[in-house]
């Protein structure tokens, strides 16, 4: 009997462990948490608003059939509504994004710390690709047309190009109310302060003045 009580506690034990490790954002204890952005309180996450003082605006965001700017020299627009948009998001493991893509248009290469992204095409087509973590380094690449679907693994480097003379646009959903992004390039070469370049020419096999030639751009 002994034995067994240790086997179901071991169970139960590995159970509440491996949903700690796939948990993405805190769960919700409640119906809902609107985030008070005023609170002085820190957390993991948002500190919750007063049930009372919610409202119906608290749960709603309007603007994504407004089209992102893209005079920039990548060429897109990310319009994000995640929890910083929509209060009632906070502990909800949930957002979303409109992504806009001029003709030749790039959303470089990214990855979301806390996320896993499923995109859809609403316009125009797409190339869209993301890379698996070390050591294989494997390139998955798909071209996506009106209506097509993709999905971008939690963590892991990927992008899309607008390979048409066309505009393109999507919706993609996350698994977070907050993301996150790490654009590759910035944070390697405009990073505040600069990553020393005896690291960068090591890292990335060039010259000094290629990298201070890159980190010009940022």
């Amino acid at each position: 009997m002994a034995i067994q009580v240790l086997l179901l506690a071991g169970a139960l034990l590995a159970l509440a462990c491996s949903h700690g490790v796939t948990a993405s954002d805190p769960g919700l204890l409640q119906d809902f948490c609107v985030a008070d952005k005023m609170s002085p309180v820190r957390v993991n996450g948002l500190a919750c608003k007063d049930a009372k003082e919610v409202t119906a605006e608290d749960f709603y965001f309007s603007g994504l059939h407004v089209a992102g700017n893209t005079t920039n020299k990548q060429g897109s627009a990310v319009t994000a509504v995640n929890v910083a948009q929509i209060g009632g998001l906070n502990t909800m493991g949930v957002s979303l994004v409109r992504i806009d893509y001029a003709p030749f248009g790039l959303n470089p290469p990214h990855t979301h710390p806390r996320s896993t992204e499923i995109l859809t095409v609403l316009e125009g087509c797409l190339h869209v690709g993301f890379v698996t973590s070390n050591p294989e380094n494997k390139h998955f690449e798909k071209v996506l047309n009106k209506g097509d679907v993709f999905v971008f693994p939690k963590g892991l480097v990927h992008y899309q190009y607008n390979n048409g003379t066309t505009h393109a646009v999507v919706l993609a959903a996350l698994s977070s109310q907050n993301p996150g992004v790490i654009t590759i390039a910035n944070a390697v070469f405009g990073a505040e302060p600069s990553i020393p370049a005896g690291i960068t020419t090591k890292a990335f096999q060039v010259e000094k003045r290629t990298v201070d030639w890159i980190q010009a751009q940022f």
